[in-house]
């Protein structure tokens, strides 16, 4: 008896023993996240705040401090009357401008890059690969090198100066990247399903329509959420391409926070600001879930 209560001491011991509940590698983590945390949120914070200001209480330069009291003012000012150059009309004009250059370009792009990531990774096209390395390295030129190319090209359309000729630069600085993110998607649909497809005399559009687009879903959120955040926070191809009435939302915020006359309103800046970073912020709060989805899925991969 004095045996075996020997050798089951060191068992009663392992049973009784409790992992802390609070560990140093715990508390590093969450120090390190409360940290990048506060690094993004601190700046919004500012911003969120100083909007709501009179322009009194922001030459305090208590840039912390709440507002007192709040008023709405520098919004509807932002909105309606901001000037950018000669036009005080506010940002809801870039708005609008933002609006007919995202639409097209969402049609354009997904239409086109949809079908032929399909076509690559599902059919045997004849100098696939080729084609495949000339898109990754289109893919990854910068667009400064191509810029007056597409000037001259857009110039000679004449579409160079409107909306459409921005969608239509958007389309074709997008397509390759696109179109390699359809491709791998396509490519790990299971190859049973499509060969039992071929087999039927599937046609190369009823397989498409039927069984290869029905399954796209979670890869088409995610191309959405890249394509309406990457569209409408550009500005470089939008000062490029845009006229005077065809500039869309941060071309006019540019304009905005960086000329004006009389004495500076932080205020009206702010929210300007603001927005224009709501639209792609309200389409992923409300898509961000089949967003994740969709990248678990394997929409983005090598």
């Amino acid at each position: 008896m004095t045996a075996i209560s020997a050798t089951s001491q060191p068992r009663r011991e392992t049973k009784v023993r409790r992992r802390p509940l609070i560990r140093p590698s715990r508390v590093v983590i969450f120090v390190f996240l409360l940290m990048a945390a506060a690094f993004f949120a601190v700046p919004l914070y500012v911003i969120i705040v100083t909007s709501f200001k009179t322009m009194d209480q922001i030459r305090e330069g208590q840039i912390f401090s709440l507002p007192s009291p709040w008023t709405t003012d520098a919004w509807s000012y932002a909105w309606m009357q901001a000037c950018s150059g000669m036009n005080c009309n506010g940002v809801r004009i870039g708005f609008l401008n933002s609006l007919y250059i995202l639409a097209p370009s969402l049609v354009l792009t997904i239409s086109l890059s949809i079908i032929t990531g399909y076509g690559l990774a599902l059919w045997n096209i004849k100098w696939a690969n080729g084609f495949l390395f000339i898109l990754f390295i289109c893919a990854f030129v910068p667009f400064q090198i191509i810029m007056y190319p597409l000037i001259k090209i857009t110039g000679s359309l004449h579409i160079y100066g409107t909306t459409f000729g921005i969608a239509v630069i958007h389309s074709v600085l997008s397509l390759p990247f696109l179109t390699l993110i359809f491709r791998n998607y396509f490519r790990g649909m299971p190859p049973q399903i499509i060969a039992a497809a071929m087999i039927d005399s599937g046609s190369f559009w009823r397989i498409f329509f039927e069984i290869v687009l029905p399954m796209s879903g979670n890869i088409m959120i995610v191309v959405l959420i890249l394509m309406i955040t990457g569209i409408w926070n550009d500005f470089l191809v939008g000062l490029t391409f845009g006229a005077q009435d065809t500039q869309p939302m941060t071309v006019v915020l540019n304009n905005i926070t960086v000329t004006t006359t009389g004495a500076k309103n932080y205020a009206v800046d702010m929210a300007s600001a603001l927005l224009t970073a709501l639209p792609p912020l309200v389409i992923y709060f409300v898509l961000g879930r089949f967003f994740v989805q969709g990248i678990t899925a394997g929409a983005i991969k090598g």
